[in-house]
């Protein structure tokens, strides 16, 4: 398990599913707002591919994040788009409901950064998301992600284009950050003794 503050990154657990599930992506709204494609119902008990982590398949990581004071489940974090000759690749997470608005979102992408950078020796992450997801956009910002544009009308949700941020942190540029506030190796202690 990778350990952050409030929060740990690990693996998907089968009973993880059925919960990230009907907290992420049963809801209509939700759904949509999370996933890039239409909303569609699935039936119960079939795999879903967006849960579903495929120990294969090198250029997704997918964990389960849980609260570290009781290993309360509290959603979903993934590296994603992994490309190893580019030494780049792309965030994301789903928090249920019940964990929104506590600043575990801000530690999730803390601890992705650490995985990213640390364990996997990547050079550049990024973040893309809905322009007027907020929570999103400050939990990045908080970790050193800078703006780096924005694509005007790209998703379409819920009957409305919407336009997407695209964010972005360089390796160098976290660490400096980290090395600045001391969090690098406390973070670095915290995902070897996990």
């Amino acid at each position: 398990m990778l350990r952050g503050s409030t929060v740990g990154l690990r693996a998907r657990h089968e009973a993880d599913v059925p919960v990230l599930r009907t907290g992420l992506y049963d809801d209509v709204v939700t759904g949509s707002r999370a996933d890039g494609s239409p909303w569609r119902p699935l039936k119960p008990g079939s795999d879903d591919p967006r849960l579903v982590v495929d120990d294969k398949n090198d250029q997704v990581v997918g964990f389960s994040v849980v609260e570290l004071d009781g290993g309360a489940l509290l959603g979903t974090a993934t590296l994603w788009g992994i490309d190893n000759h580019h030494r780049c690749a792309h965030l994301g997470l789903g928090l249920l409901p019940s964990a929104r608005g506590k600043g575990h979102g801000t530690d999730v992408v803390a601890v992705l950064c650490h995985y990213g950078f640390i364990v996997r020796g990547l050079h550049r992450l990024q973040v893309e998301t809905l322009a007027d997801n907020t929570a999103m956009l400050r939990a990045a910002e908080r970790n050193g992600f800078v703006r780096e544009g924005v694509l005007r009308s790209s998703s379409w949700v819920l009957g409305e284009f919407v336009d997407e941020v695209v964010l972005g942190l360089l390796a160098q540029e976290w660490r400096a950050s980290s090395a600045r506030s001391g969090r690098d190796g406390q973070r670095e202690a915290r995902a070897v003794e996990a």
